[in-house]
């Protein structure tokens, strides 16, 4: 491509008031008219950010297609200001829903990565409470991990970890994907409690499609499974990668990922 993703400068929006401010670094490509005035909406996973190889891909295939690709960074991550330690699921969320407030997208193609996953089913949710909101088309999520704090970090928690979150309120552990340890905090913990969002029926309203690797050793493929029992009876697809990692950052991972997201985008827009 002739121009890369990665080269549009963000622009900086203020979420927040007083000492809770941060500045979101958001990149915007705007929408086409007509049948293609949909927006993709990238929801990047804990400690990644919107110039990892799927974000970028998604930029793509939007500027390919004449769609609108959004794209921002949580704060602490990337180039968006805050602290990562203050980071929690309910403060992300809200810069989730800010930028799209912001941005004002015609209609949007959530696409969710890992936590971004469960960023994006609370995103339909907070949506749906309103009497008017942006339509959404379609939903992609790719190793989700909705409630990852409560069924996949807490239950698996060493009396080592529990301690250093009573004494310290946080702990590390190493990372797979970066020199530097994952840190999580009690605060974002004892949040993740409140955003659960396997309690129930998730209503989404929209067609979903789940791509997940069956070597996934972050989010086991199980987990899945599970979310696909609390959809409702919309058309939701879910596709097992035998060979696939948590990532799903392959060549022929990426490929499927745009494929789905093209299909939602402009073949399955309500």
């Amino acid at each position: 491509m002739s121009e890369t993703a990665t080269a549009i400068q963000p622009t900086f929006l203020p979420v927040g008031t007083g000492e809770n401010e941060r500045q979101i670094a958001v990149v915007q490509r705007g929408a086409g008219k007509g049948a293609r005035n949909v927006s993709f909406v990238w929801l990047s996973g804990y400690r990644s950010d919107m110039s990892g190889a799927k974000a970028v891909e998604l930029d793509a295939l939007a500027a390919r297609l004449g769609l609108g690709c959004i794209r921002f960074d949580y704060s602490g991550h990337g180039q968006s200001g805050g602290k990562f330690t203050n980071g929690t699921i309910s403060r992300w969320l809200e810069e989730a829903l800010a930028v799209i407030d912001h941005t004002k997208p015609k209609k949007i193609v959530l696409v969710g990565s890992s936590m971004g996953g469960w960023i994006a089913l609370r995103v339909i949710q907070e949506l749906r409470k309103r009497k008017k909101a942006v339509p959404v088309a379609g939903l992609v999520l790719i190793a989700p991990a909705p409630d990852f704090t409560v069924d996949l970090i807490e239950p698996n928690l060493s009396d080592v970890e529990r301690q250093s979150l009573e004494e310290r309120g946080y702990f590390e552990e190493p990372s797979e994907y970066s020199p530097e340890p994952n840190i999580f905090t009690r605060a974002l913990i004892e949040d993740g409690r409140a955003n659960r969002v396997l309690t129930g029926i998730v209503e989404t309203g929209c067609p979903v499609h789940i791509l997940q690797g069956m070597q996934d050793a972050d989010v086991p493929f199980a987990h899945s499974l599970k979310l696909v029992e609390h959809l409702p009876a919309d058309d939701v697809v879910l596709t097992l990668v035998r060979d696939g990692d948590h990532r799903l950052s392959r060549p022929q991972d990426l490929e499927r990922m745009l494929d789905v997201a093209e299909a939602l985008a402009l073949h399955n827009t309500p």
